[in-house]
Formats: structure tokens, C-alpha cells, sequence
């Protein structure tokens, strides 16, 4: 029987990126965002991908589990289908668990909302994420509706990443058309300590500082539920 879960727990790191962490102080399921988020189109077999079809049914899982009691979600992305970003940021937004999120390497594009979304998020000193206009690839055609569409679509993007966190709406936007640091685009790439000084982070650190953010947060669901339970 432990021969069994060890094999389950080495195929969910091979396949989803997941794992789980047991501890006297709670169970946190981590989860691994890497390389590129993958959506409605299969990327070739050389990139390294993120599949948003294993993960939201297993953040659906995360949640409803009572073996579960937080989530981790390690990012390293270079962003990705915008849609299948959005849907895994909005998933994890939408959980009541406990939820912490980090930045090591890189939060890049989409991967910005899914940094935010959880209830806590943290970003390595040397990590960096880039914030740039909505991009499509493909055929574009010259028409009012398409570029109608593009503003929509950049709109849902701005309007989650200041709810979910304390980024201004203007110092959001001024970040993502700056035109002067990105040779031959448009956007800006910020770092660590400048990622929590503008809001879009909530807090500079590492793998110590987010897994003990999150079992303070697990603790104080206990509590609650307590609480509740005892009819106080």
C-alpha cells in the first residue's frame, strides 16, 4: 500500500507538477507552473509546458478535499493562452483554502494573474516578471471588431490583476505600454523588491517565508472553523 502511493506521488510530480507535503501543522498540496501555459492548441513535444486540463480539475480537487488543508503554487512561467491563464487564476482566486503563491525565476504574460491570485503572494529577490499588451498569434485581421476585441481582452487582464492585489489600475497600464525599456516592444520587466513596492506582490522571499505564510494561514482557518463549531 505505501509502495502505491509513493508511485502515485512520483506520477503526479512527472505528469502535473504536484505534489504533497505532510506535516503536523497541515497538508499542502504544491503545485508547479512552468514553461508555457498550454490552452486549446498542443504545444510542440521540445517545449516545456503547463496544461491548464490537468490543472483546474485538480485545483477543483485541492479545494474540495479535506485532506488538503492549503495550496503552494511555485511559478516559473514565460506565460502562455491567455484564456487557459485567466481560467487557472480565476480558479485559485475562487478558492476559501488557505492559497500562497511564488515567483522563482520568472512570473512572465499571463503568468502575472496567476501570481496575484492567490491570497498571498510572494517573489523571489532575483525573479522577474514582464507586464506587455495583450498579444495574439496567428491571423489577425485589420478590422475596428478585432482590435475591439484586443481591448476587452487586455481589459479582463488589468481589471483582475488590481483586484487581486494593490497595483493601482494607472501604475498598471503605465507599466504594461512603457515603450522605452523593452528593446522592440512594448511593456516593462520588474524585479523582486520593485514587484512588492508597486503592490503587484505582496512580499519579497523565498520557499521558507511563503510555506510559513501559508500555515499561518491554515491555522487561523482552524480557528475559524472552530469557532463556528463551537458556537462562538
Amino acid at each position: 500500500m505505501e509502495e502505491e502511493m509513493r508511485k502515485e506521488e512520483r506520477r503526479e510530480i512527472e505528469e502535473l507538477g504536484s505534489t504533497r507535503i505532510c506535516t503536523p501543522r497541515g497538508t499542502i498540496h504544491t503545485l508547479a507552473v512552468v514553461g508555457q501555459i498550454e490552452g486549446h492548441q498542443i504545444l510542440p513535444p521540445s517545449i516545456k509546458t503547463t496544461k491548464y486540463e490537468h490543472v483546474l480539475p485538480l485545483l477543483a480537487m485541492v479545494e474540495e478535499s479535506d485532506e488538503v488543508d492549503g495550496l503552494l503554487v511555485l511559478l516559473n512561467t514565460a506565460g502562455g493562452d491567455i484564456e487557459a491563464g485567466l481560467g487557472i487564476a480565476e480558479m485559485i482566486a475562487g478558492m476559501k483554502k488557505p492559497t500562497v503563491s511564488l515567483v522563482l525565476g520568472g512570473g512572465h504574460s499571463i503568468g502575472v494573474p496567476m501570481a496575484v491570485a492567490a491570497k498571498t503572494s510572494f517573489i523571489a529577490p532575483s525573479a522577474a516578471m514582464t507586464i506587455h499588451p495583450v498579444r495574439l498569434s496567428g491571423t489577425v485581421i485589420g478590422v475596428s471588431q478585432m482590435f475591439y476585441y484586443f481591448q476587452r481582452t487586455q481589459e479582463r487582464i488589468v481589471q483582475f490583476v488590481t483586484r487581486n492585489s494593490r497595483i493601482s489600475r494607472e501604475a498598471f497600464l503605465k507599466l504594461m505600454l512603457e515603450t522605452g525599456e523593452l528593446t522592440g516592444d512594448v511593456g516593462s520587466v520588474i524585479y523582486g523588491e520593485e514587484a512588492a513596492s508597486l503592490g503587484l506582490i505582496d512580499r519579497v522571499g523565498g520557499l521558507s517565508d511563503a510555506l510559513e505564510s501559508l500555515h499561518g494561514q491554515i491555522e487561523a482557518r482552524k480557528k475559524e472553523n472552530e469557532t463556528e463549531q463551537s458556537g462562538g
